[in-house]
This record gives C-alpha cells, sequence and structure tokens, in this order.
C-alpha cells in the first residue's frame, strides 16, 4: 500500500511559477487564474482597503495570491481574492494567521451546487480561523457581495448595485460602492 505524504508549507513554497495555491485536506490544491471583471474588482477592493489602511494604521491591505497559513484540522493555507491582515509582517515568507477580512471573487467556475458546497465550507474555515467578515462577490452572474460575518454566518447581508457595501465589524468605517467593483 502506497501513501501519498501530506502536502507541508514548504510545498506551497515551491509551486512553480509562485502560482496561487492552498493546502486543503493535506493536499496542494492549484487555482486557476481569473478573467476580466473578478480581477479587477478584487484590485478595486484590494486598493479600497489600501486607503482604509493608510487612513487608520490598523493593518495592511492585501491583494490576489497572497498566502495565509492556519492550523485548521484540514487546512492549512487560505489565498483571498482581497484581504486585510492585522498581524505582524514576515518578510517574504507567508503571512501567519487568517486575515480579519477575506474577500473570494467568483470566477466562472464558482458556480453551481458543488462549488457552493466548497466555498460555505471554505467560509467555515475562515471562521473557524479567525476571520471575522467574508465577502462572497459576484460580479459575473447576479452582480452582488454577499457580507457573511462570523457571528452569523448563515444569514449574509446582501449589497447590490447602487448599494455601499462595508465590512463591519472587521473594519470599522470602511465601506465601498457595489458599483465600483464594474468600474
Amino acid at each position: 500500500m502506497i501513501t501519498k505524504a501530506e502536502a507541508t508549507i514548504e510545498d506551497l513554497y515551491q509551486i512553480p511559477g509562485g502560482g496561487k495555491a492552498e493546502i486543503v485536506d493535506g493536499e496542494i490544491i492549484l487555482m486557476s487564474p481569473t478573467g476580466d471583471l473578478p480581477s479587477s474588482a478584487a484590485f478595486e477592493i484590494a486598493v479600497s482597503l489600501r486607503q482604509y489602511s493608510r487612513r487608520t494604521k490598523l493593518g495592511r491591505a492585501y491583494t490576489d495570491n497572497a498566502a495565509f497559513i492556519v492550523n485548521l484540522q484540514h487546512r492549512r493555507s487560505f489565498s483571498p481574492d482581497a484581504a486585510f491582515y492585522i498581524g505582524p509582517r514576515t518578510g517574504a515568507k507567508f503571512l501567519e494567521g487568517a486575515p480579519i477580512f477575506a474577500v473570494e471573487v467568483r470566477s466562472a467556475g464558482d458556480y453551481g451546487r458543488k462549488a457552493e458546497s466548497n466555498m460555505a465550507r471554505k467560509r467555515a474555515d475562515y471562521f473557524a480561523a479567525g476571520t471575522l467578515v467574508v465577502w462572497d462577490v459576484d460580479v459575473l452572474v447576479e452582480e452582488v457581495v454577499r457580507s457573511y460575518r462570523a457571528d452569523d454566518s448563515d444569514h449574509p447581508t446582501v449589497f447590490h448595485r447602487g448599494d455601499v457595501a462595508n465590512a463591519e465589524p472587521a473594519l470599522p468605517g470602511w465601506s465601498m460602492p457595489v458599483d465600483d467593483l464594474f468600474a
């Protein structure tokens, strides 16, 4: 019987070309590149978070492909599309611990029953690791932001075009127009 060794954080550092990946259930899960609207929406959120960080001096904004190392039973890392983190700097190393705010922007393959199940599991993992708010951003189909909070993870606040979305209580005083995700 051949047993497969569980993936390690060192394995994550060795992803060819520095590609985006996470460790889930002991395996490296590669994440495919995304297209126009999801990528630009994630960037708009990260830019807004950077402005908040500079204004408040409370933490730092991160764009797509930053790795956050966690120690959950079946997950060792996250790589959100945008995030806000209040932990210490780690130089070239991955960040230690979960971001307080994580953003997952749906790509073309993030629809359907299996995708919904995977996303719900990932949100639960974020909350178990200490994230306070997770955004599920859909710029392709419904054009909404679902804001899930750790203290009421089954009832997201839904922000539509024309609304101003927030990430309370993770980021007091931060908000951004949903319409900016389509700019």
